[in-house]
């Protein structure tokens, strides 16, 4: 099974009106960093092609393409490449959340 991450404020001893992540706050976050991109359809294709609707924010690192996806008000991301743990630390620390295990 793949291990996920959840970068959340739900652990923060704040007010609940400032939990959430909100999708506005990634946007201006990830609007700023060249090597991300908004789609509101991610794509993949292997031996079949599978496209799912959500907010995600896909991560270019070298040739390959990894999704942040803004859902519920965390956003989640797969820890399969290990690549993406320091950019994973970076997006938590800029948004003022913690990185859970899902």
């Amino acid at each position: 099974m793949a291990q996920r991450y959840r970068i959340t404020r739900d652990m923060q001893e704040i007010d609940n009106t400032q939990k959430a992540i909100t999708l506005e706050e990634c946007k201006a976050y990830f609007d700023t960093q060249s090597d991300m991109e908004y789609t509101s359809v991610f794509t993949v294709k292997g031996e079949a092609t599978m496209s799912i609707e959500g907010d995600f924010f896909l991560w270019h690192e070298g040739t390959n393409v990894i999704p942040f996806r803004h859902y519920g008000g965390d956003l989640y991301v797969s820890g399969t490449n290990e690549a993406v743990i320091p950019k994973m630390i970076e997006v938590a620390s800029v948004l003022r959340a913690d990185i859970a295990e899902d």
